[in-house]
């Protein structure tokens, strides 16, 4: 006699394949963990040249105002492009996505760090474009916000830098940027290349846009240097 069992619906099935195909093509499109740590530590490198500049310009905050300047907005797209590459890994890890949950969560320390950074690389960046538009003139209450976040800045990023470089170079092989992961496969590289050379062209756009309006700063850099240093 023919069986009358139950027949085990295949759409369930089906439905778990176009599920699995659907994060193999976001894989290959963004690299995955891999791409994503790859992306972070390329934009990283491209911040501690940035920021080693920016620093110089600090010495010679006088004459270099109108660098200072320059840089800083130059600065915005790639820490744009940095603080929305940590923040997808993550939304993905929070997430449960399990290709991130393997990878799993930077060192605790550097966790608890991160919120610092963030908040204060946001303020020491919006309060420099604040005193950019308002001028020397009017420069006391944003110059004094300005100062306090940028030692916060550098104590927290300085932490945060030294975390993260013993990992940079791993970071930086995770996968190559003609687009073929190390483990094999495509990787999303083109994109991650656009990514970073975008966010560079992007804060060279806005650096260069606002050259007009360094003029109220440069026709008074001894007036800024001897607030610099005594404010």
């Amino acid at each position: 006699m023919a069986s009358t069992g139950t027949r085990r619906s295949p759409v369930p099935n089906r439905t778990v394949t176009a599920g699995r195909r659907a994060v193999k093509a976001e894989r290959s499109a963004t690299g995955g963990p891999a791409g994503n740590e790859q992306l972070t530590a390329a934009t990283g490198v491209i911040l501690l040249v940035l920021l080693a500049a920016l620093g110089v310009t600090i010495l010679q905050i006088g004459p270099l105002i109108w660098l200072h300047f320059f840089l800083g907005l130059l600065l915005i797209g790639p820490i744009g492009l940095k603080m929305a590459s940590t923040g997808y890994r993550f939304i993905r890890y929070y997430t449960g996505d399990a290709s991130y949950v393997r990878k799993g969560p930077p060192e605790q320390w550097l966790r608890l760090l991160a919120p610092g950074v963030v908040l204060s690389t946001i303020g020491v960046f919006t309060s420099g474009v604040v005193l950019l538009f308002v001028g020397p003139a009017h420069r006391g209450f944003w110059f004094s916000i300005h100062k306090v976040t940028f030692f916060v800045w550098l104590a927290v990023t300085g932490l945060h830098v030294l975390g993260h470089l013993p990992g940079m170079p791993a970071g930086l092989r995770a996968t190559s940027l003609n687009g073929t992961s190390a483990r094999g496969g495509q990787a999303g590289g083109a994109g991650r290349a656009i990514a970073v050379a975008g966010a560079v062209v992007g804060g060279l756009v806005l650096a260069v846009a606002l050259i007009p309006q360094f003029a109220t700063w440069t026709a008074h850099p001894a007036l800024w240097q001897h607030h610099h240093h005594d404010g």
